[in-house]
C-alpha cells in the first residue's frame, strides 16, 4: 500500500528565505523524494510528499542548522502535527486481526497487499499474545 501525498502551503516563500536558499531547499527535497514547487504561476509555493519523506526532509533541514529555514521547519512542522502517521504494514495486519479474529489469510494479503508469509506472522504473533 502507498502512503497518500501530503501537501504542505508555503505562502510567499521565496520571498522569506531568498532565491538562492530556495534552489538549496529544492535540491535537498529531491534527495528525500519530496517536491518543493510554485502553485500556478502565484509567488506561493508548496511541499508535496509522503509522510515520511517530508519528517526526513524536515530532520535534514534541522541539521543544516540555516536560521532562514526556519519558516519552512514551522510550516512543516505545524502541517505534520495535524497529519496521522500511516500505519505500518505490521500495524495493519495486527488491527484486523484484533478486528475479525476469524479473518483469513487470503483476506488479508488482499485487504494490505502483503505476502501470504507476512499475514501467517501476524497471524501468530496475535494468537501468542
Amino acid at each position: 500500500m502507498s502512503d497518500s501525498l501530503i501537501t504542505i502551503a508555503l505562502p510567499s516563500l521565496i520571498h522569506r528565505i531568498g532565491r538562492t536558499s530556495m534552489s538549496t531547499a529544492r535540491e535537498l527535497a529531491l534527495q528525500y523524494e519530496c517536491e518543493l514547487k510554485r502553485v500556478r504561476r502565484s509567488r506561493h509555493w508548496q511541499l508535496v510528499g509522503e509522510f515520511a519523506q517530508i519528517e526526513l526532509f524536515k530532520q535534514a533541514l534541522i541539521d543544516s542548522d540555516v536560521i532562514v529555514y526556519q519558516f519552512m521547519l514551522s510550516k512543516i512542522t505545524t502541517a505534520l502535527v495535524n497529519v496521522e502517521p500511516p500505519l505500518t504494514l505490521e500495524q495493519q495486519l495486527a488491527q484486523l486481526i484484533l478486528n475479525n479474529p476469524t479473518i483469513t489469510i487470503a483476506e488479508l494479503v488482499s485487504l494490505t497487499h502483503c505476502s501470504e508469509a507476512e499475514a501467517r506472522v501476524a497471524r501468530f504473533n496475535n494468537e501468542t499474545l
